[in-house]
Parts: C-alpha cells; structure tokens; sequence
C-alpha cells in the first residue's frame, strides 16, 4: 500500500512538472553555489545530481561558485592575516595567488568531480580563460579585487553546445593581465548577463529575502528591492545578492531567484514545480 502511494505521488510530481519541463527546454540557467554549501558533502552531491538531471531534460545549466570557507582556511595555514572591508575581502598579491589557487583548483575541480561522478560532462574554467572575465579594479583600498566589466562568453556557448556543464570559478583578470579576485554573487550575474540566460539562481543560507517579520517575500521587482533597501529590511549580505540579481534582471536575464541551496532539490523546485522555493525578481511584476 506504501509503495502504491509512493508511486502516485511521484506521478502527481511528474504530472505538475511537464509544462515546467516545455518551459525550460533549452532555457540557459546559471546557478551559483556559495562556498559554505561545498562544505557538505551530502548538500554538494544534491547539487550535483541536480544540476546533471537539469541538463538531461533539456535545460542548459551553468555553474558559477564561491569558495570563501576554503580561502579562509588555507590563508590561515599559511600564515596570511585577512582584512575585511564592508564585509569584502582585502586582496593583495599574496592573498589573491591563495584565492585564484583555492577557487580554480580545489574547489572548482571538487564541483567538476561531484558532477561528473552523476554522469554529466562538466568543464572547469576560471574567468582568466579565453578573456571570458575582464575586469576593473573595484577600489584601491580593497587591492586585487575586480568588477567585472567585460565578458565574453564564447567559451562557454562553446562548451554548452558541446553538451558540457560549465563550471566557473570566480577569477578575473585585469587590464593589465593580472588576477582579480570577484564576488561570487557578482560574477554570476555577469555571466547571466553575458549569457542573456533566462534563469539566475542564486543559492545561499536562507530562504530569500524576508520581510520585517521574517516571512520569505515571493515575487519582487527592482521597485520593491528599492523600497526595501531604503527602509532597512534588505540589509547586510543580503545587499549584493539582490543588487546582482536587480542588474541582472535590468540586462536581459528573464527572472532571478534568491533561494536556499540547503533546500534539499532546491534548484528543481524552484524550476520545475508550481510554487518554487525563493523569492524570485523580474523586471516588472505578471499581471
């Protein structure tokens, strides 16, 4: 009788996923996974598993990541102090060779394992690679940290045609050719951008964004973020996610969802079933 109801539920599931499955057909959906995620296995495996049905129904998923956890721990071995500015990493030389060693090594190549160990095809870039990530000095006082101010995404309509999941890791260089150290967050909305992607999935370690009484806000516009802003209820880390998803969403990208990457299956949720798990913004609001 169990197994009868398993059974029925998991039809009901197919049942509400096929329009979503049409929808999504060949969409590009660019997903950023944040650092503190990769420090589960059992959450970077769902990912993983996640990201790999994507592409086998259709979807064409990009993946863009952080890797802050691991950075701070291996400048801790080696004897690096960090300095926080806002909350934003100092970059000097020292510590920008640890930052591009951690995120275009181990942790990009950890995701590229964990993906490929589910049966997909992932390709590991940074974006130094083909020019992918050109990028202005963000402020003298943070050092080697750059906003990204021209991308070039061939590299990755190459690898998306070709059938691979791309897998990016948060690296830019500079006018002058050295490495610049970018925001997750900021880097994958570029890329979305870049990418005119109709998906920007920002996964993090809470469910959206959330009103004065804690309670997740649905659906927002540029207008509502604003508002929001002003009066203080958007506020700490939460800032620069919704500030990338807003240009985002201002530069061509269909929608992007600010959501729980600890939600188990978050990702297919948010794409495949009727009610979703984050707060997603649009340009202007459905009528």
């Amino acid at each position: 009788m169990r197994q009868e109801r398993d059974w029925i539920a998991a039809a009901r599931t197919l049942s509400e996923a096929a329009p979503h499955l049409r929808r999504y057909d060949g969409a590009i959906v660019v997903m950023k996974m944040g650092g503190h995620a990769m420090e589960d296995e059992s959450l970077l495996d769902g990912f993983a598993r996640d990201a790999v049905l994507m592409k086998q129904v259709g979807v064409k998923p990009v993946i863009v990541h952080g890797g802050g956890p691991m950075i701070d721990r291996t400048l801790t071995r080696l004897g690096i102090e960090s300095q926080f500015i806002g909350g934003k990493r100092v970059s000097d030389e020292p510590t920008v060779e640890v930052v591009e060693m951690v995120l275009s090594g181990f942790v990009n190549k950890r995701i590229v394992q964990a993906v490929n160990d589910h049966g997909g095809r992932a390709v590991g870039i940074s974006g130094r690679d083909a020019k992918l990530m050109v990028c202005d000095q963000t402020t003298p006082e943070l050092g080697l940290v750059g906003t990204p101010t021209s991308v070039t995404p061939d590299v990755l309509h190459t690898l998306i045609e070709d059938g691979f999941i791309p897998v990016v890791a948060p690296v830019g260089s500079g006018h002058d050719g050295r490495s610049l150290n970018v925001n997750g967050d900021i880097a994958a909305g570029a890329v979305a951008k870049a990418l005119e992607a109709d998906r920007l999935l920002l996964l993090t370690d809470v469910d959206g964004v959330l009103d004065g009484d804690g309670n997740r806000l649905t659906e927002l516009t540029p207008q509502d973020i604003a508002r929001l802003t002003a009066d203080g209820t958007i506020k700490s880390g939460m800032l620069p996610k919704c500030e990338t998803a807003v240009a985002a969403v201002q530069n061509g990208v269909r929608a992007a969802v600010i959501m729980n990457g600890r939600t188990p299956n978050a990702a297919l949720l948010e794409l495949f079933t009727d009610h979703g798990v984050g707060s997603l913004i649009r340009a202007e609001r459905k009528p």
